[in-house]
């Protein structure tokens, strides 16, 4: 316990070192040589977005790699000849104790709260791909661990590091279009699900089928549901809501100052038992924040976009804004997007001086992360603020799967008009997984 101390306050000081030549454009602590100065981190799940966030984070030491996919994990095992190597996270995790500092976690949303969580109460820093959970328990859980102990946290939305996000904040914080009282959210796409399989091919040799299923119900393998279209069975995903719709959600959640929302509506076509629907829109009451009205936020999934966007912009414009988030204040509107905003009517705007920055330019989402694992400094998107995201996100699948007005009791995670959507607000694991 004492070497592990000494360590971590080592890579505190050489991370704060760092930080003082920031501003000139270097980090003292990234550019070392030294192992001692690097984290030592564990990586559960190695492809795909996997592979994404283990390149923003190769400057470390990846001491350890998981994978339920013997091909994926013999990849990025020449990678990092030095890792060992995994299956189950739980066991990588026990053997590896006294050897991470922190881990990286990319695998299906079913499995990122029992590996988050099993990582974080064994002291481990998290770094967790978006949607942070699978059920809206799993998020309130993930972020009292993190903050129980004390440990650097941060989801995978990586356009909240971007200039233009920003930007946009601090055009609604500074009252440039007034006071919002209405937000208008959306994503483009009719992704969604089908219909179970009835047919049973062999499990893969190189996939470990049960380990992928961790704690979802058990169902026969098919490629119905790996490599990719996980994300729209509720077993193991969000729909598109999780999926894409929480990157978007973050932008007005940032700017208005959410937090948890106090009635949940939502509306779609016929539900379906076990896939997300190709369509659905949610309405969202938040309630006043200080000095801040009550905000009603409507979220879209949609490929035709909001019938609201209609009113604010020309039709041969629209198809510009497949994603995107439409803020209306009492002095005029901001339509944002990813690397883009505009200020509505444009007439009324056209001499208009944006305020001065007050979010400093960030030096990148992962980076962000790891500078303040060794400094114990704050991250932009730590698990108290996006476990609160997520949460709110889940609840427009939990209103759309239950068919009714949630009135919603964030203190007691309870809907407290409708107890038939406890089971979808914490769901039950298959027996051998917990959280």
């Amino acid at each position: 316990m004492t070497n592990r101390l000494s360590r971590r306050e080592m890579l505190r000081k050489t991370a704060l070192a760092g930080v003082g030549f920031w501003a000139a454009g270097r980090s003292v602590w990234a550019d070392s040589k030294s192992p001692n100065e690097k984290l030592n981190i564990g990586i559960i799940a190695v492809a795909g977005r996997g592979r994404a966030n283990t390149d923003k984070v190769i400057g470390e030491n990846i001491v350890a790699l998981c994978d339920i996919d013997d091909r994926y994990l013999s990849i990025a095992g020449k990678r990092f000849p030095k890792a060992k190597r995994y299956y189950d996270f739980r066991k990588m995790l026990e053997e590896m104790d006294k050897h991470i500092d922190a881990v990286v976690v990319s695998t299906a949303d079913h499995t990122h709260a029992p590996a988050s969580v099993m990582a974080m109460k064994m002291g481990k820093h998290c770094y967790c791909e978006k949607p942070l959970t699978h059920s809206v328990y799993e998020s309130r859980v993930m972020a009292e661990t993190a903050a129980k102990n004390r440990l650097v946290t941060q989801m995978g939305t990586q356009h909240h590091a971007t200039a233009s996000h920003h930007r946009i904040v601090e055009l609604i914080q500074s009252g440039a279009i007034g006071p919002v009282a209405e937000c208008h959210v959306w994503i483009g796409g009719n992704r969604g699900g089908g219909e179970r399989p009835t047919d049973t091919p062999p499990i893969p040799a190189h996939l470990k089928w049960d380990l992928w299923l961790g704690p979802a119900p058990y169902r026969p393998y098919h490629p119905d549901y790996v490599p990719y279209k996980w994300r729209f069975w509720w077993d193991f995903g969000t729909g598109e809501t999780g999926n894409n719709g929480v990157h978007i959600m973050d932008l007005a959640f940032w700017a208005l100052k959410l937090r948890h929302p106090t009635a949940i509506e939502a509306e779609g076509p016929p539900v379906h038992p076990e896939t997300s629907p190709r369509w659905m829109t949610v309405h969202y009451e938040f309630p006043a924040r200080g000095e801040l009205p009550p905000v009603k936020m409507t979220f879209y999934h949609t490929k035709d976009g909001p019938p609201i966007l209609a009113k604010v912009l020309p039709k041969e414009e629209m198809a510009k804004w497949e994603s995107g988030v439409l803020f209306i204040g009492k002095k005029g509107t901001l339509l944002g997007s990813y690397g883009k905003w505009k200020l509505l009517p444009e007439s009324e705007f056209a001499d208009f001086q944006p305020p001065e920055p007050t979010i400093p330019d960030s030096i990148g989402h992962h980076k962000e992360w790891i500078v303040a694992c060794k400094s114990g400094g704050p991250t932009t998107c730590n698990f108290d603020y996006s476990g609160a995201l997520t949460e709110t996100v889940l609840l427009g699948n939990v209103a759309y799967r239950v068919g009714e007005k949630l009135q919603w009791d964030a203190v007691n995670l309870k809907a407290a008009n409708c107890p038939k959507a406890q089971p979808y607000i914490k769901e039950k694991y298959r027996k051998g997984w917990t959280l």
